[in-house]
């Protein structure tokens, strides 16, 4: 049912836990599923410098916020702003190696996370 990559990221999460500050912080639930991502991320010159993940959900939804905090480093405030939801969605599933249809609410849940993390920049 699931691809080898995203047991992987279950079994073996990239960068969980919470950043201190003055990292940002933000949660995001899907009230269909009750799944919950608690996403954080130190920005230094514009760009986001390091990413961490909780998350309470299903094997999906761990697998994908460990994809999502391992694709988030690196990345530009403004090239994330630019590729929207969809380049989220997208990079989280091709990281996990793709989703079963019943799954697709994880990469929601990540790109849910993200935009909560840009509506709290300037």
């Amino acid at each position: 049912m699931y691809s080898e990559r995203l047991l992987d990221h279950f079994r073996n999460p990239r960068h969980s836990g919470v950043l201190p500050p003055p990292a940002l912080v933000v949660d995001v639930e899907n009230p269909a599923c009750g799944d919950w991502l608690r996403l954080s991320a130190e920005l230094r010159d514009g760009a986001v410098a390091r990413a961490a993940f909780q998350v309470k959900g299903c094997t999906a939804s761990i697998a994908c916020g460990s994809a999502l905090a391992e694709w988030l480093q690196g990345k530009s405030v403004e090239e994330l702003r630019r590729g929207g939801r969809s380049a989220v969605r997208e990079a989280v599933e091709q990281a996990v190696g793709q989703l079963p249809d019943a799954s697709r609410h994880a990469a929601e849940l990540c790109a849910d996370g993200v935009d909560a993390l840009l509506r709290q920049l300037p």
